[in-house]
């Protein structure tokens, strides 16, 4: 859930098909991943709920013309921004769209990197929408998504409640996979803040050359390929909470500008000329042992006790070992859910690994176990050995790659007969053979 803009994906709608060639070649060479339609219910079918992009229209077409179909979009998701293309005339129209929710428009002429900037923005608010949005489903799926009972588990739960409506800034301290994220979504929902933006950083992460510019803003031209002024992360997160993962990872160089966001409640955009007043809080994500890296010269001081205000631990995994048949049926559950797999069976050599193992991933390593145990993909006796290290994608790629494998032989390497088998499309499957490095011909010959 960290990074920054992760779909570049653009649906372009215009019935000329000069202009529509045109503006799709330069938003391609801008970067973008578009699709193009000649009418508006073309795209309109290819739209769902959970649709990552936004979608560009020319105001003027025939049939359903591009104010329809703005309307049909919000009746689909009022947050799937839309950015209207309109002529001389039809600019009365689209300011009213646009105090109706529309994201932005452009009027004929327009340069292309005017289009490229305002598609870019509107990108970064869909990610945003989409985001706090499986954030939320995350905290609601149970009472309490901090699953157990163990007394430091009950008591980080209180504690979190009674942090989470106080406004104050929060350092939560934890090995990895032991949820500190969890835990910051815990409090921004339990906050008067709920509504509001939950814009996490990943502090270990940033951007090289463009970290200040992607953290605090940049004006106009202030770096090569940045031709026009745009907030930055902390920005976002304005009347909401800023999430400062892996705060200990942070550059030495960012941590100054960092501790007067975090004084002064107001960011300074790179190279501009008057800060911007914030309202926000911060909560701020750290293995433990960032005291001693105080001690050591590796981290600020003064930003330190900024950020200290609330320290919450969450325990390894290994300290609260009873919690673990808990956790893992959860996972189970869930794991069955998303592979659609009805039965589970657990073998002793699962249940030997739990009791014995000592968790060095902590729960992300046993939900990682979990997949793996209902996917069937660790070995005999030996189960999950590098469950800690691999990610959900990895072992769903996994498996996919054992579905086609076995589709193949079954089908004697038949590319339209597996299609059908595994009910995806012919492009779709010649990519997944491209990215497992299977050759369907070798299937032939068995």
């Amino acid at each position: 859930m960290t990074g920054f803009v992760s779909s570049l994906k653009v649906f372009f709608v215009d019935d000329d098909p000069a202009l529509r060639e045109a503006n799709v070649q330069a938003l391609e060479l801008a970067g973008f991943d578009v699709s193009a339609f000649q009418r508006a219910e073309a795209a309109l079918e290819a739209l769902s709920e959970n649709f990552d992009g936004v979608v560009i229209t020319d105001i003027r077409m025939p049939g359903m013309d591009g104010l329809q179909l703005f309307g049909r979009i919000r009746d689909i998701d009022p947050e799937i921004p839309v950015i209207l293309i309109t002529g001389h005339g039809d600019i009365d129209m689209a300011v009213k769209a646009l105090h109706d929710g529309a994201f932005d428009f452009v009027a004929k002429p327009f340069a292309a990197d005017h289009l490229a900037a305002s598609t870019r923005k509107a990108l970064e608010n869909r990610r945003l929408v989409l985001e706090n949005r499986r954030l939320r489903a995350l905290a609601d799926a149970a009472d309490s998504p901090l699953i157990g009972d163990s007394p430091a588990i009950t008591r980080l739960r209180h504690t979190i409640e009674q942090v989470g409506h106080a406004d104050v800034d929060v350092l939560i301290e934890g090995e990895t996979g032991t949820g500190k994220e969890l835990v910051a979504v815990m409090l921004h929902r339990k906050s008067r803040r709920t509504a509001r933006p939950f814009v996490p950083v990943n502090c270990a992460s940033l951007p090289g050359e463009f970290a200040e510019a992607e953290l605090f803003g940049h004006a106009a031209y202030i770096l090569p390929h940045l031709k026009s002024s745009q907030g930055g992360r902390i920005e976002a997160s304005n009347r909401g909470t800023l999430f400062l993962d892996e705060i200990d990872g942070m550059p030495l160089s960012l941590q100054a500008r960092l501790l007067r966001v975090i004084e002064e409640r107001e960011v300074l955009r790179l190279g501009a000329d008057e800060p911007l007043a914030l309202d926000l809080r911060v909560i701020a994500a750290a293995k433990p042992g960032l005291a001693q890296m105080v001690e050591d010269g590796l981290f600020r001081s003064d930003l330190y006790f900024r950020l200290n205000v609330v320290r919450l631990s969450i325990p390894p995994l290994r300290e609260r070992r009873d919690d673990i048949p808990q956790l893992f049926a959860h996972f189970v559950q869930e794991a069955s859910r998303k592979a659609e797999r009805k039965k589970f069976r657990m073998t002793a050599a699962m249940r030997r690994h739990l009791i014995e193992h000592e968790w060095p991933g902590n729960v992300r390593e046993l939900r990682n176990f979990a997949f793996e145990a209902v996917l069937d993909l660790h070995e005999a006796g030996q189960p999950a050995r590098d469950s800690a290290r691999a990610t959900l994608p990895e072992l769903v790629s996994r498996y996919e790659e054992t579905l086609v494998r076995e589709a193949l032989e079954e089908t004697r390497g038949s590319v339209s007969r597996a299609c059908e088998l595994l009910g995806v499309p012919r492009k779709t499957l010649y990519d997944k053979f491209r990215r497992a490095n299977i050759v369907p011909e070798t299937f032939r010959r068995k």
